[in-house]
């Protein structure tokens, strides 16, 4: 089946509370994420938290990524693979230890289901 690569979300700041990064477009669509990056744009280190569940979803054990500490004024760049696959229920959302301090860029493919 073909998919579209595209940018899926950001680059956006991450909040300080769990907020959505990626919300499912259509329940006809799903999307593989294949690359996130997280930039630190501050002096100091940042840690970020993501997760994927339900909308705004902080639940504990749907972490991907906890309390991953990027350091001052740099990039931590995440690869899934082969990727990781989003249903149409599925929500990316996370949060930094300090709001507009990070940035996250996320990258992935789409197709139809």
């Amino acid at each position: 089946m073909a998919t579209t690569l595209k940018r899926i979300s950001g680059p956006a700041y991450l909040a300080a509370t769990a907020a959505d990064i990626y919300t499912p477009p259509a329940s006809t669509i799903y999307t593989v994420i294949k690359h996130i990056r997280l930039t630190n744009k501050t002096a100091g280190a940042i840690t970020a938290t993501l997760y994927v569940g339900s909308t705004g979803g902080s639940a504990a054990g749907t972490e991907i990524l906890a309390a991953k500490s990027v350091a001052a004024n740099d990039v931590y760049d995440i690869y899934f693979s082969p990727g990781l696959r989003m249903a149409s229920t599925d929500f990316l959302s996370g949060l930094a230890s300090s709001a507009t301090s990070m940035t996250i860029t996320v990258m992935g493919e789409q197709g139809v289901v």
